[in-house]
């Protein structure tokens, strides 16, 4: 590959690597100025005073009170099968691989008579 050829490919890479940058950085910005995240944390503060007002009213109730009944849980999960089969494959690359290390290890302290 000659010189010139490489210095393109370079400025190729390095344009199109600024060019998703600035893409990333207009998304963040029009976000930010069209007040997403405010209006998600307001959401969630509107939720947070609801489940207040309904834990101040089951107590002057008198009912049996649960703090789990009053927290709001939106994690969403994003696993599917394909993540579990990664994770499965990962968790037995990585026993298979551990189990591999300690025995060159024990093999390499037999040999030195350790």
């Amino acid at each position: 590959m000659k010189t010139e050829d490489k210095k393109k490919l370079c400025n190729k890479i390095f344009s199109r690597i600024l060019l998703a940058l600035f893409i990333a950085f207009l998304a963040i910005y029009v976000s930010s100025a069209t007040g997403y995240y405010e209006f998600e944390q307001h959401n969630k503060m509107v939720l947070t005073e609801e489940k207040i007002r309904e834990f101040e009213q089951d107590v002057a109730d008198g009912k049996e009170v649960d703090i789990k009944n009053y927290i709001v849980k939106d994690t969403p999960s994003y696993q599917n099968n394909l993540s579990k089969l990664g994770n499965s494959f990962s968790t037995h690359l990585e026993s298979f691989v551990q189990s591999g290390i300690e025995s060159t290890f024990k093999f390499i302290g037999k040999l030195l008579g350790t």
